[in-house]
C-alpha cells in the first residue's frame, strides 16, 4: 500500500555478439589520421571482470571517443518503484531502454559510443572508475586509439566522471551531468538529515541507522512515507509545517518532474515527492552504502538545524503551522538524540566512495537542473568552492563551465516538466550542445561563453545564464580528505 501511495505521490570473459549502428562497416573521418576496426572485427557487446559492456561506431567516425557512465543502480529493488535491479550495458542515455534518439544524433555526428554497467550496484564509484578504465583499455586494443577521449556521465556517473577526469591521464574533456559533485560523505549526510528530522518530527519509532538487513531499511523507509503521505492527504497543517521544516533544513526542492510548485498544493506535493526519494537514499541507500563500507559513513552529531531555516522559509513554515512553528520544530531538531559515524567506515568511504577534489585537469562542462530532488543543485556550489581552492592553490590545470536548466513557471503534472525540474532531466538537444561544446573547446580551444552556451543549447532547453544555487545546505558537516 504504501509503496502505491508513494509512487501516487513522487579484460576478463568477453561474450562476443556484435554491435553497431549500422551493418555497413564504418569508414573513417579523412581528417583523421585514426586506424580502427568495425563491430564486425571486434566484440561489441560483452562483458569484461564482470560488467557488461557495449561500444556502438558510427559510419564515418570524427575520432573522439564518448565514454558514458550511468548512474546509480540500486542492489536491490529500491523505492519508491521498486523496479527490477538493471545490470545492462548503457553506452549512451536511454540506449539500453530502446531510446535510441540521442545515441543516433551524436553517432550521426561522428562520435563513437561506449559504456558499461559496474560488477556491482549500489554506490559503486570504484567499480565505476574502474570500468571506464577497462572498457578505455578494451577499445584502444581492439577497436583503435582514439584521438579524443570525453568521459560523460549522469548522477552518481557524474561522479565517476569526475574521478576518471581526476585519474586517468587518457581523458581530454569532461562533462559530469547532474552530478553528486560534492561526494558521497555531504550527499549521504543530507540524506540522514533528512531521516533524523522525519523521525523527530513525524516518526518517533523509525529507525534512522545501524539497519541490520535490508528489509528493515525498506520498512523505515514505508513508515516514514506513510506519515509524509498521510499527513498531506489529511491536510494536517501542523505536520505539514514540519515538512516543510525538514524541507528547509536539506533545502529539499518544492518543485519536482510532476509538480511546478505554482500553487500551495503543488508545492507540499512537491515538497513531499522530494522527501521521499531523500528519505529512501537515508534508509535502503544507506543499508547499501553502510554495508558497503562497514558501518555508519556520516553522523550528525555537529549539525545545527536552526541555523538553516531562512527567515522567508519560517515565514512559510508558520503560515501553515501556525506562529512559532519553525522555532518550535527547530528546537526538537537541535535537542534530539544524534548518530555517529563509524572513523574507519568514513575513511573507507572518503577513499573509496567518491569525494573529487576540485583540481580540474581537463575542460569540464557540468548541467545541473534547477529543481533536482535526488542531487541538489548545491553540489555544484559545492564542486566549484572547491575547485576555486585548487585554483588559487595552482593545482587546477583547466577551467570549468557549470550550466543550469530551469523549468517553466507552469506545467501539467500529466505531462511533466520538459527540462529543468527532475533528477537529470534535459532535452536532449541540451545533452549534444554539451558534448559539442567540449569538442569545440578541446580541439579548436574555444571557451564556451553564455552566448555560444545560449546558440548551442536552443530556446527549448530551459538554459540560464543568471541562476546559481545557493551554498550547500550544512557546510559544518562536510568531511575533507
Amino acid at each position: 500500500m504504501i509503496r502505491r501511495l508513494a509512487l501516487a505521490a513522487s579484460a576478463g570473459l568477453l561474450l562476443a555478439a556484435c554491435s553497431s549502428a549500422s551493418a555497413t562497416t564504418p569508414t573513417r573521418d579523412q581528417s583523421t589520421d585514426v586506424p580502427f576496426n568495425g563491430c564486425d572485427q571486434v566484440e561489441c557487446t560483452g562483458t569484461i571482470n564482470g560488467a557488461a559492456y557495449e561500444i556502438v561506431m558510427p559510419e564515418n567516425w570524427n575520432g573522439t571517443l564518448l565514454l558514458y557512465s550511468h548512474g546509480y543502480r540500486p542492489a536491490q529493488p529500491f523505492p519508491p518503484s521498486f523496479d527490477p535491479v538493471n545490470t545492462s550495458a548503457t553506452p549512451v542515455p536511454g540506449w539500453e531502454s530502446d531510446d535510441k534518439a540521442l545515441g543516433k544524433a551524436l553517432l550521426a555526428k561522428g562520435y563513437a559510443l561506449a559504456g558499461s554497467s559496474y560488477s556491482t550496484n549500489g554506490w559503486a564509484v570504484e567499480d565505476g572508475v574502474r570500468a571506464g578504465q577497462e572498457i578505455y583499455d578494451f577499445f584502444t586494443a581492439n577497436v583503435g586509439t582514439p584521438n579524443r577521449v570525453y568521459v560523460w556521465g549522469d548522477s552518481l556517473g557524474g561522479l565517476i566522471t569526475q574521478e576518471l577526469s581526476e585519474q586517468a591521464e587518457w581523458v581530454d574533456g569532461a562533462a559530469p551531468l547532474c552530478g553528486v559533485m560534492a561526494g558521497l560523505l555531504p550527499n549521504i549526510g543530507l540524506a540522514l538529515d533528512t531521516v533524523y528530522a522525519t523521525q523527530q518530527l513525524l516518526n518517533p519509532d523509525m529507525k534512522i541507522d545501524s539497519y541490520a538487513t535490508y528489509e528493515e531499511a525498506v520498512q523505515a523507509w514505508e513508515g516514514a512515507a506513510s506519515r509524509l503521505i498521510e499527513s498531506a492527504r489529511d491536510q494536517d497543517t501542523e505536520a505539514i509545517g514540519k515538512i516543510l521544516t525538514i524541507a528547509a533544513v536539506v533545502d529539499a526542492p518544492e518543485q519536482t518532474y510532476r509538480f511546478d510548485g505554482s500553487d500551495i498544493v503543488s508545492k507540499v506535493s512537491g515538497t513531499i515527492e522530494a522527501l521521499l526519494t531523500a528519505v529512501a537514499y537515508g534508509t535502503v541507500g544507506r543499508y547499501e552504502i553502510d554495508t558497503r563500507f562497514g558501518g555508519n559513513v556520516v553522523g550528525n552529531e555537529t549539525s545545527e538545524y536552526a541555523s538553516r531555516i531562512s527567515e522567508s522559509e519560517a515565514e512559510a513554515i508558520d503560515a501553515i503551522g501556525g506562529e512559532g512553528a519553525a522555532a518550535r520544530n527547530a528546537a526538537i531538531l537541535d535537542a534530539g538524540t544524534r548518530v555517529a559515524a563509524d572513523p574507519a567506515a568514513q575513511a573507507a568511504a572518503l577513499g573509496r566512495g567518491g569525494d573529487p577534489s576540485g583540481a580540474v585537469l581537463v575542460p569540464t562542462i557540468t548541467m545541473h537542473t534547477r529543481a533536482d530532488p535526488l542531487v541538489i543543485a548545491q553540489n555544484q556550489t559545492f564542486f566549484r568552492d572547491r575547485y576555486n581552492a585548487q585554483v588559487a592553490a595552482g593545482n587546477a590545470r583547466a577551467e570549468l563551465v557549470q550550466t543550469f536548466t530551469v523549468a517553466p513557471g507552469r506545467y501539467s503534472q500529466e505531462a511533466g516538466a520538459p527540462y529543468g525540474a527532475g533528477h537529470c532531466n534535459f532535452t536532449p538537444e541540451s545533452r549534444i550542445a554539451v558534448i559539442d561544446l567540449l569538442d569545440n573547446w578541446v580541439k579548436n580551444g574555444v571557451y564556451p561563453g553564455t552566448a555560444a552556451i545560449e546558440d548551442a543549447m536552443g530556446p527549448l532547453s530551459g538554459y540560464s545564464a543568471t541562476y546559481a544555487p545557493g551554498p550547500w545546505p550544512n557546510p559544518l558537516a562536510v568531511v575533507t580528505k
